[in-house]
């Protein structure tokens, strides 16, 4: 053997000693049974653990990324989002547990014009976004997740459905409760932040509303006409974006009490329960027809001990049930220029609302407060009827300074005036009444085109008098009349052509003035085509009642006697001096007469 060999032999002879005295002594025995459950023991115990660290770890991450972002908030950022429904008689509203807010509101008792459940806004047209300054930074509500919880109270013997939203974060609360009244239209809200007052560094809630405004009605261009965005200054002023341009912003940089979204019919709107201290607004009119408008608010809601307390308003746009809601809130229901304003707020309205107990066929309705306003007002027709009786009975002497004077106006003009003093006849005395009627005319022009009751309401022929009556569609476009053929508005034109015929015999007119009165009425269907059918059929029968209320008038009124009058005046007035308006008027006119000469 030689040296390798006996090296190697000796090395493995201490590998096998070493092996015996560490490796190879023999266990304690133990049962078969128990060895096996103990390796189903370890076994199980790292299956869990394997399981447990892909569910661990990430929650981890999030939590530290969520405590980074939101800190004491955190907490808020974990939840379940789920729909809740808060609902009365009137409106169904959908609220969303992330953010606490609302997300689709549907009006029960009203139907799109193609007979859809009409939505206001769901959460693909408006995002409403309540957002606090935190020492994290602007965080949006919209982020944290609510509890919510519904319940009943008892409001003044009414009842109303509560719907409380709370998110928990340690001591830390945020409230949202809304209310809703039965058989209304407005929704309650107030915020709380209980325990938080540490952690927010503004006493102030920067609430912004972006909506895009749903299609109600046919007429998407009479409805972007109507549609535009209302505010009210707490200073007791209401104010409007421009109702016509596409692109509108404004700023107010002063306490604002509410604004709305307002339609042709509906209205929604955010009212605070004391003030909003500023407010930003913008609308833009789409290109496409997939809304009416696009309309933004951002507004200031400023915080009270870590309260805040508003109202939305999700309903139509009746005026009197606006005017309930809070000071200015009819300003949402265009009632026209302050001077016919007054008489659709004073008495159309409230005679509309009177009517509408007693009859349900609003064609009815719209005869009898025509049959109504003509009565009132038939004194003021008399009046004017006999002004132009005056005036036709005169017409000889006229006729006479006309002969006179045929190259020399201001001296038949003169000469006129003189004879008018004599015969105690005023020429705006057949004028004057009619001024007088007029503001109901006009009223009329902004009353039936804004009236919610008359949506959807049929008569005769016309499906809707809320928009136009189309007896016929043309195959091509008349400029300035349309594409359709409104048989009201025809009926109308007759109706006013046919009276001016009439007025003309009683007043003998002659000259350009005759001629304008078979213009208007023409002008007026071009203008009325596309209008109402509500508003052409009132001025129809308005026509047709004044045509017969002076033709009962003739009946009862000589010429002969009003002649006969007419000489005793000239015989009482030969001496009378000139009164001191037709001595001014006689000055102004030759003056001008003057002038006129030396030009």
């Amino acid at each position: 053997m030689d040296r390798n060999q006996a090296t190697g032999l000796i090395l493995f002879a201490a590998v096998l000693l070493v092996y015996s005295i560490f490796f190879a002594s023999s266990p304690e025995p133990i049962e078969v049974e128990n060895q096996e459950t103990n390796q189903e023991l370890v076994i199980k115990e790292e299956t869990d653990s394997v399981l447990e660290i892909p569910q661990a770890e990430p929650d981890s991450i999030q939590d530290i990324i969520a405590q980074r972002q939101f800190g004491t908030f955190a907490a808020f950022t974990k939840g379940l989002q789920e729909d809740v429904v808060l609902e009365n008689d009137k409106m169904e509203i959908t609220f969303s547990t992330k953010g606490a807010e609302i997300s689709k509101v549907v009006l029960k008792e009203f139907k799109t014009w193609d007979q859809r459940p009409l939505v206001l806004l769901d959460e693909n047209s408006s995002d409403l976004d309540y957002k606090i300054q935190t020492d994290k930074g602007l965080l949006s509500l919209n982020e944290f997740y609510f509890n919510p919880t519904l319940s009943t109270i008892d409001i003044e013997g009414d009842t109303a459905s509560v719907l409380t939203f709370i998110a928990q974060s340690g001591s830390g609360q945020i409230i949202r409760t809304y209310t809703l009244p039965n058989e209304q239209y407005v929704l309650n809200k107030s915020l709380e932040f209980v325990g938080l007052a540490g952690n927010l560094t503004d006493a102030n809630i920067q609430v912004t509303w972006d909506a895009k405004l749903i299609k109600q009605e046919a007429d998407i261009e009479e409805s972007r006409r109507k549609t535009n965005i209302n505010f009210f200054k707490s200073s007791g002023k209401s104010d409007y974006l421009s109702l016509t341009s596409d692109s509108d912003d404004d700023e107010v940089n002063e306490p604002v009490k509410w604004v709305s979204f307002s339609q042709r019919f509906f209205t929604t709107g955010i009212i605070a329960e004391n003030q909003f201290n500023s407010a930003k607004l913008e609308q833009v009119t789409p290109n496409d027809t997939l809304s009416i408008k696009n309309v933004k608010a951002a507004l200031v809601l400023p915080l009270d001990n870590g309260k805040a307390e508003v109202s939305y308003f999700f309903g139509p746009n009746n005026y009197n049930l606006l005017r309930k809601i809070t000071p200015g809130f009819e300003e949402n229901v265009d009632m026209g220029y302050f001077f016919v304003s007054w008489v659709n707020k004073y008495i159309i309205v409230n005679l509309f609302q009177f009517l509408e107990k007693y009859f349900s066929n609003y064609g009815v309705i719209i005869i009898l407060i025509v049959l109504i306003i003509k009565l009132a007002l038939s004194p003021l027709t008399y009046k004017s009827y006999i002004g132009m009786a005056k005036m036709r009975v005169i017409k000889p002497e006229i006729d006479e300074l006309k002969a006179k004077y045929p190259d020399d106006p201001t001296k038949m003009q003169q000469e006129q005036m003189k004879l008018f003093g004599q015969l105690g006849v005023s020429p705006i005395s057949g004028c004057l009444p009619m001024v007088f009627q007029m503001p109901f005319l006009f009223a009329m022009f902004f009353f039936f085109p804004n009236s919610i009751e008359l949506r959807q309401e049929s008569f005769l022929w016309a499906h809707d008098l809320s928009t136009y009556d189309s007896i016929m569609s043309l195959p091509f476009t008349i400029p300035f009349y349309g594409s359709h053929v409104s048989l009201f508005t025809i009926l109308m034109t007759v109706s006013q052509i046919a009276y001016t015929h009439f007025n003309n015999q009683l007043t003998a007119q002659t000259g350009p003035m005759k001629n304008i009165g078979y213009i208007m009425p023409v002008v007026f269907m071009f203008v009325l085509n596309s209008f109402p059918a509500a508003l052409s059929f009132y001025y129809f029968v308005s026509n047709m009642v004044t045509f017969g209320q002076q033709a009962v008038i003739k009946l009862f009124v000589d010429d002969t006697k009003i002649r006969e009058k007419v000489e005793a005046n000239k015989i009482k007035n030969v001496n009378k001096k000139k009164s001191k308006f037709q001595q001014k008027l006689e000055d102004a006119m030759k003056a001008a007469d003057s002038n006129k000469k030396k030009s």
